[in-house]
């Protein structure tokens, strides 16, 4: 398979062969590895468990495809609440928006 890059230099990608501790998978099967996506966008903690959760759902386990979603949605929510905490130290007010 091949890949141009930013420059326009062709890039051949050799597919990944699955390794269930290294390279799963269910965390492989697109042009980029999830965790190379997460660490370069540097999102952090909650929101690259989301991704992660969000790329495998029904992958690793199709009958667990809600729970990974719903896993996602946890670690959303968590940032959200955090951000929300950190705006309402930071600015002195409160916020009164609602988060369910």
């Amino acid at each position: 398979m091949a890949q141009l890059t930013a420059d326009g230099e062709m890039m051949h990608i050799r597919p990944m062969q699955n390794d269930p501790v290294n390279h799963p998978s269910y965390y492989t099967d697109g042009n980029i590895e999830v965790i190379d996506f997460i660490e370069d966008k540097k999102l952090g903690f909650c929101l690259g468990n989301a991704v992660k959760y969000i790329a495998r759902a029904g992958k690793k386990d199709p009958a667990k495809e809600i729970e990974d979603l719903q896993k996602a949605r946890w670690y959303i929510d968590r940032q959200i609440k955090t951000l929300l905490m950190e705006y309402t130290n930071s600015s002195g007010g409160s916020d009164t928006s609602e988060t369910n």
